[in-house]
């Protein structure tokens, strides 16, 4: 392995490793601690743990087995591993954090007259942590899974599906919690959503890629392969050169943005690449209307 491409993994891992710590953390000092809730699989964990005493640690990881499972079948090592890598991350620190609450070594925040104090922090820590481990192209596996693979055999948007998981999830939580605690986890959930947008530039939003290659054609294969995005290829013709070549265009999540730099350098290093915000999209992969 080339040692730019090591160094560039290796950060990549240690960013992760500090985004599943802050995450961690916040999920047993803030919101744990005052029986708030989150989506996703982390809020099935949390029903778990407020329901049967179940620790969050086993659950998180005992939840994702099979998601890896079908991940790894379905989308191939390379795209799991940082998804492997900061599920079994996450774990170990909500293990470590479980252990150090148990000891005393941390007081959690808790309190019965300000959530509104602790929603506010548990979504900047919670958004701080997922924020760092998306600008770094992981994940925290769970919903994100589940929306890719419904994406693949089914053509449903991932921003959609990861939405109607997490409504389920928070609203089976009426049964067990308080509303006005919904309520504030409502708020928590969102307060992180802007975290990890102001993190990663945007991390549900999109960019789009206008790639310019002699290797057009491998490039938009590895796209369609590794990322499962639509490419289109446009004819063109250098106006120095007068070489005819094809021109990629590709529009994809912002947290995917990393891996689609990544692939492109692995490829064609000399590639020429623009990189446009987007606003909205509305298509397959993406919102229907």
């Amino acid at each position: 392995m080339p040692l730019k491409s090591f160094t560039d993994r290796l950060t990549s891992l240690l960013a992760i490793t500090l985004g599943t710590a802050i995450y961690a953390f916040g999920l047993h000092y803030f919101v744990i601690s005052n029986e708030l809730m989150e989506g996703g699989v982390t809020g099935i964990s949390l029903l778990l743990n407020y329901v049967l005493g179940i620790p969050p640690s086993i659950s998180t990881l005992v939840l994702n087995i099979p998601l890896f499972y079908l991940g790894w079948k379905m989308f191939g090592k390379n795209s799991m591993f940082y998804t492997i890598y900061g599920v079994i991350s996450l774990s170990i620190f909500l293990w470590i954090v479980e252990w150090l609450i148990r000891y005393q070594w941390i007081i959690p925040f808790q309190t019965e007259k300000d959530y509104f104090l602790a929603t506010l922090y548990a979504g900047v820590t919670l958004g701080s942590g997922l924020g760092l481990v998306f600008r770094y192209g992981g994940t925290t596996g769970g919903s994100d899974i589940v929306a890719r693979i419904g994406h693949k055999l089914r053509g449903w948007s991932i921003g959609q599906v990861i939405l109607y998981i997490d409504v389920i999830v928070i609203g089976v939580a009426l049964f067990y919690i308080p509303k006005e605690k919904v309520l504030y986890s409502l708020v928590a959930v969102f307060i992180s959503s802007r975290m990890i947008d102001y993190i990663t530039e945007g991390a549900y939003a999109a960019k789009a890629f206008t790639i310019i290659s002699d290797h057009a054609e491998q490039l938009a294969s590895a796209i369609s392969d590794e990322l499962n995005r639509g490419v289109t290829l446009f004819p063109a013709k250098g106006a120095y050169s007068g070489q005819n070549k094809d021109v990629i265009y590709c529009v994809i999540y912002r947290q995917e943005s990393r891996r689609l730099r990544e692939l492109i350098k692995g490829i064609d290093p000399s590639a020429f690449i623009i990189i446009d915000e987007v606003h909205d999209v509305v298509g397959e992969g993406f919102k229907t209307s």
